[in-house]
């Protein structure tokens, strides 16, 4: 920027993006100072470096500008937890369904964690269907993102929220 550029000639662009044409870095200096503008190197790696005249702090709190904006229409994405155990009755389970339903609903993930006691574990086979029929009940409003896999003494399995498509 400015003073710092050490090549002797530069390819130089206006605020407005038009070409000016070659000129000595000295002589592009003595017209970004004319027009109150800084002389920014975009392109080192050219031959000759392109410069553009610009309004140095300008540019950067509108790209600054541009970022906050960014990040402000990003989607955070939740991810929400359902524990249930092997053995769960058939109205807890729906308790917990209607609950899994409506956190996909608002467009957050949903983990569900089966957690084996004692000797549970022996019966891995029980969470695994289990988990099966919360995925087959609730495949309207979800898909497997990752399937069922023991981790220590849980089994996991996550489910996206499907994407509305009208």
């Amino acid at each position: 920027m400015n003073d710092e550029i050490r090549v002797r000639e530069v390819r130089l662009v206006d605020e407005a993006g038009k070409q000016l044409g070659i000129y000595s870095t000295r002589e592009a200096l003595r017209l970004a100072d004319e027009r109150g503008l800084d002389l920014v190197e975009v392109a080192p790696g050219a031959n000759p470096p392109v410069c553009r005249l610009l309004d140095y702090s300008k540019f950067l709190y509108e790209r600054a500008k541009r970022e906050r904006e960014a990040r402000k229409a990003q989607k955070q994405i939740s991810i929400k937890e359902i524990r249930v155990r092997p053995k769960i009755a058939d109205h807890d389970m729906t308790t917990k369904m209607n609950q899994a339903r409506q956190f996909l609903a608002e467009g957050a993930k949903v983990r569900v964690r089966v957690r084996f006691r004692g000797r549970e574990i022996t019966h891995q086979e029980l969470a695994r269907k289990l988990l099966d029929k919360i995925a087959e009940e609730l495949g309207d409003a979800a898909s497997i993102e990752q399937v069922p896999m023991m981790e220590g003494t849980t089994m996991l399995m996550l489910l996206a929220p499907i994407a509305k498509t009208a």
